[in-house]
């Protein structure tokens, strides 16, 4: 019996010694996590990409001392040659709605082919791809403005990411 409790003994103790100690890396709680939750970062270009990276990692310290009540919120632009954001940001530095307009940038297959299935041989001149993003809704409504052209007729049209006509 004595032998026992001391064999557990040791197997207790060693596996003690054994036992390591994993530090996992730290958890980031975002508190524009509803935005970055809302984007869709896998279908977009590149420069919608850098334009929303740059908003969420806005830095508002520096401005929000300025403010003094806690509900004021304030506008900062994020522009680029092709695109831009104006972002409503309050306080805290949450991101309570933003506004995105860019221009020509590469339309969804969806939208492409209800364009061209509602308007055959049309062309394509320019489009412009419109975001609206609002904290209390926590989804991006996307609107494609597009402006074709046959022979000497230019029509401007609207639709959403689906393809769908508004």
């Amino acid at each position: 019996m004595k032998r026992i409790l001391l064999a557990s003994l040791i197997t207790i103790l060693s596996l003690q010694v054994n036992a390591q100690t994993i530090e996992l890396p730290d958890t980031v709680i975002s508190l524009n996590s509803s935005y970055l939750n809302a984007i869709d970062s896998e279908n977009v270009p590149q420069r919608v990409k850098k334009l929303e990276e740059a908003v969420i990692n806005y830095n508002n310290n520096a401005i929000s001392e300025l403010y003094d009540n806690k509900k004021d919120t304030y506008i900062v632009s994020f522009n680029l040659p092709e695109g831009k954001i104006i972002a409503a940001i309050n306080k805290k530095g949450k991101i309570i709605r933003t506004l995105e307009k860019y221009n020509n940038v590469r339309l969804p297959l969806e939208v492409m082919q209800a364009i061209s299935n509602r308007f055959p041989n049309w062309g394509i001149i320019e489009d412009i791809y419109l975001i609206k993003y609002h904290c209390n809704t926590n989804n991006l409504k996307k609107e494609y403005k597009v402006k074709i052209k046959n022979e000497d007729q230019i029509l401007t049209i609207k639709t959403n990411e689906k393809g769908d006509f508004i």
